[in-house]
């Protein structure tokens, strides 16, 4: 379930299904002319340069990750963030690993299964299991906002076998559609938010409905040191 938070004055998302007790700090914000992202406390805050690929990177020494949609965090005081205006933020986090990831789904990421390949990467790197990854689904535009060509349609539809409640005619469920292809991996823990980004324009960017803006509110990642804990 998503509820709505504070941080540093300014209105975030959170889901309960990824809290501090899990050990990560994890939200969305909203729109907002101060970034409370700033005012953070990790040594190091990393944003990738987003082209909607289905590049993913795990984060490392480096600070800058050009053409990637895709980031896995491994270390503690080091903080992620993508940026989003309609597209679907996917935060992924594997309970047994203490790992986690943001990828970055517009119908292109949606189409590439950029969120399947993350966790996939993860699996290759670092031993995560489907079933032990919680899947938190952020704003995006939805079903009721998102009308795409019969192609895009088709192609988006192609990714999953269950299609029921992803698409009506030409409008598509992108949240769903990411969804679906993380059920069909093995992830049991989804929460799906219920805000669209075009009829939420109040509270959340759209490219669609402010005419291709290029503001954008974020999904954010933190992971917190938890005690005992032996990764991969």
């Amino acid at each position: 379930m998503f509820y709505f938070d504070n941080l540093n004055g300014e209105k975030i998302l959170r889901s309960d299904f990824l809290t501090k007790q899990n050990g990560v700090d994890a939200f969305f914000t909203t729109k907002s002319e101060n970034n409370p992202i700033n005012a953070y406390s990790a040594k190091r805050i990393i944003t990738p340069v987003q082209t909607h690929s289905d590049h993913i990177e795990i984060v490392g020494g480096k600070i800058e990750y050009p053409d990637t949609d895709g980031l896995i965090l491994t270390e503690y005081n080091t903080a992620i963030y993508l940026r989003f205006a309609d597209c679907t933020p996917v935060i992924l986090y594997d309970e047994r690993n203490h790992i986690g990831a943001i990828s970055h789904a517009g119908w292109r990421g949606t189409a590439a299964k950029i969120a399947v390949k993350t966790i996939e990467k993860m699996k290759e790197n670092f031993n995560t299991s489907s079933k032990d990854v919680i899947a938190v689904i952020g704003p995006a535009i939805s079903i009721c906002c998102y009308e795409v060509s019969e192609d895009v349609k088709n192609t988006l539809l192609s990714t999953i076998k269950n299609t029921k409640d992803c698409f009506n005619e030409r409008f598509v469920d992108l949240k769903k559609i990411n969804a679906e292809q993380l059920t069909e991996i093995g992830v049991e823990k989804i929460d799906i938010c219920p805000y669209c980004t075009s009829c939420n324009n109040d509270l959340f960017y759209s490219y669609r409905k402010e005419n291709g803006t290029k503001n954008r509110h974020f999904a954010f990642m933190e992971l917190e040191k938890i005690n005992n804990v032996k990764k991969y």
